[in-house]
């Protein structure tokens, strides 16, 4: 679910503990994201700020970003007006997606000069603006929005700022009794009903309003339509509340009843805008039941949805956990498109390449056929003239000696054609040999490129840039050319730990790179070594030797959780301690062979290893 006008008041209302801090640090991570390091003030952190079209949102966050080697020029931008500022004010504009962050930073001079940071959260819409507060003139947005794109409203550097057009809804918060709510509710239906006329620019892009028919005129749309910043979710709920307390009554469609349904939704209404109006929210994430993975957060009680609720202290923390992994996912999943596509084209190169082998496999396992025609010939070449196409002659290498029919090449001699399959039959049997380790080798590419592209499906931004480093070392493409200062290259890369229950660092290498560091550097002879069962997947190491049960199936489903298999249940893992485990000369990154294994079945549980405590360790 997106973000409403009252989950951007509760925004705003948390953001109030930075005004008087100063922005120490702006980074752009991604094209769509800031990360503003905030410093003083009474909740020094750092601030997101994501303009991104899936997921927009403003909080504090805890997450780590990779941040490119050279900075973006929407950052520079804000580095040159906004690094240093004092952040002065923070408000909500009317009740819509709309935060400003009113900032002042004093120049070289001593001069001071006011700046606007607009952060609008409008889906594919959103944008992070920045102007001059006194003159509203444009520095920079990080979309630009040109005249071919809107003619209402230009987003380039040194237009005027112009609002988002407003949508002529009436402020919750601004109303005060029952008639009032009914007469919102009735005007909305109304336009609804009967849209105004359409201007020829909402004509000529299909954007003009189109009369509802009435009966779809339900409680919970007229309450999205009459009022800002009232979502279909809040607004379902004000309906699910007003029908749970009159059983005996259904709410009434349409503006037929308007009245009664004013009178059995206000309360409702009311009773829900007045804890918002005093800054008191609920934040939490109702996942959905049915397994379907979809859930929905807010920042009051969703009681008309069935499924677990998890309930948070701030809206920043539920926020993140809301869109934390889903943008991140996203992120991951823009950067990595095109190795994923090299890879699967690769896979998709050996696996052809594989059909064709076996094919001549299975020709080559026919070479005995051609040395019994050779000696069949060599037999009876009394019985051949030269010019013969065809020669039939009993086959005494069966029982009953059939008569088996041998093409000839009327251009050679009788001995010659014997000689001419004797040399069919050596290609074909030295072939199999050959085929056979070319098999071999085209299955281990295909095993291999089926792991980096499991390891891309749970890789981080850091772990994305190891697997290319490792994919150009092995030749399969040409290294990256960075621009700017070259960073020196870690001697070791960074590994995720998890604490088990019973407080031991379980390690997992969650690319190649990572799983040779982690077996054969980081783990000791008598640590343990886990890996799922013939599946593509990380290795894991428990550090440490005394360690009972819980510990053991919680590193099982880390190694089921970071494999092809993570949505399997009952998947293999096979444990062993790290002296049974060897790499083989010239194998390929990540691959080792290993034995005294045991093996045990394993469900991943999701939450349980979301509770285990985790961190990078470098």
């Amino acid at each position: 679910m997106a973000l409403d006008g009252i989950v951007t008041r509760a925004i705003a209302d948390e953001l109030q503990a930075c005004v008087g801090a100063r922005i120490h640090k702006i980074h752009q991570p991604s094209p769509h994201d800031l990360v503003l390091q905030i410093r003083g003030g009474r909740n020094p952190g750092r601030l997101l700020l994501s303009a991104n079209p899936t997921y927009p949102r403003v909080h504090w966050t805890e997450q780590t970003f990779v941040n490119p080697m050279e900075a973006p020029m929407f950052c520079m931008l804000m580095r040159k007006h906004c690094e240093g500022a004092v952040i002065e004010a923070v408000r909500q504009v009317g009740n819509e997606r709309i935060i400003h962050l009113d900032v002042r930073q004093r120049d070289e001079l001593g001069d001071t000069f006011q700046k606007r940071i607009i952060i609008e959260l409008m889906g594919r819409h959103s944008n992070i603006i920045l102007l001059d507060a006194t003159t509203e003139t444009i520095h920079d947005g990080i979309h630009h929005v040109t005249p071919s794109i809107s003619s209402y409203r230009v987003i380039m550097p040194g237009t005027s700022y112009i609002a988002p057009p407003e949508q002529g809804k009436h402020d919750p918060f601004a109303v005060n009794g029952e008639r009032e709510f009914t007469a919102a509710l009735h005007g909305a239906g109304s336009l609804l009903l009967n849209p105004p006329m359409p201007d020829e620019d909402s004509i000529h892009f299909g954007t003009a309003p189109k009369p509802v028919p009435a009966e779809s005129l339900t409680p919970d749309k007229l309450i999205v339509a009459a009022f800002s910043g009232m979502s279909p979710l809040l607004a379902k709920e004000i309906a699910y509340r007003a029908a749970a307390a009159n059983p005996n009554e259904k709410l009434p469609n349409g503006l037929d009843e308007i009245q009664r349904t004013g009178e059995m939704l206000w309360p409702f209404f009311r009773d829900m805008m007045t804890p918002f109006r005093s800054g008191s929210y609920e934040p939490q994430i109702v996942a959905l039941a049915g397994g379907n993975g979809k859930s929905a957060f807010s920042v009051t009680p969703l009681t008309h949805l069935k499924g677990e609720t998890a309930a948070f202290e701030t809206v920043s923390a539920c926020l993140e956990a809301f869109y934390g992994d889903k943008a991140q996912r996203d992120t991951v999943k823009q950067r990595v498109s095109d190795l994923i596509r090299f890879l699967q084209n690769e896979r998709g190169k050996n696996e052809k390449k594989l059909e064709k082998l076996e094919e001549s496999l299975r020709e080559a396992q026919d070479a005995d056929k051609f040395r019994i025609l050779g000696e069949l010939l060599t037999a009876s070449l009394h019985q051949i003239q030269r010019g013969d196409t065809t020669v039939e002659l009993a086959n005494y290498y069966e029982e009953e000696m059939p008569l088996i029919t041998i093409p000839l090449d009327p251009q050679l001699t009788p001995s010659q054609n014997a000689q001419r399959l004797f040399k069919k039959y050596a290609k074909f049997r030295n072939s199999q040999v050959f085929v056979t380790e070319q098999m071999g080798l085209a299955e281990q590419e295909i095993q291999y490129l089926a792991s980096l592209l499991q390891q891309l499906d749970s890789a981080s931004l850091a772990d994305i840039e190891e697997i290319r480093d490792e994919l150009a070392e092995q030749g399969y493409m040409r290294q990256r050319e960075k621009r700017g200062a070259k960073k020196k290259k870690s001697k070791q890369p960074a590994l995720l730990c998890y604490t088990s229950s019973e407080g031991l660092p379980i390690f997992v290498g969650k690319n190649n790179t990572q799983n040779d560091f982690l077996t054969n550097k980081v783990a000791g002879p008598n640590d343990t070594w886990l890996h799922t069962k013939d599946i593509p997947g990380s290795h894991v190491v428990i550090r440490g030797a005394n360690f009972n049960d819980r510990t053991l199936e919680e590193a099982a489903m880390l190694a089921a959780q970071f494999s092809q298999a993570r949505s399997s249940s009952m998947v293999p893992v096979d444990y062993t301690l790290i002296r049974h485990v060897k790499k083989p000369s010239g194998a390929k990154p990540g691959f080792v062979i290993y034995d005294h294994q045991k093996t045990l079945f394993i469900t991943p549980d999701e939450q349980r290893l979301k509770d285990l405590p985790s961190q990078i360790k470098a």
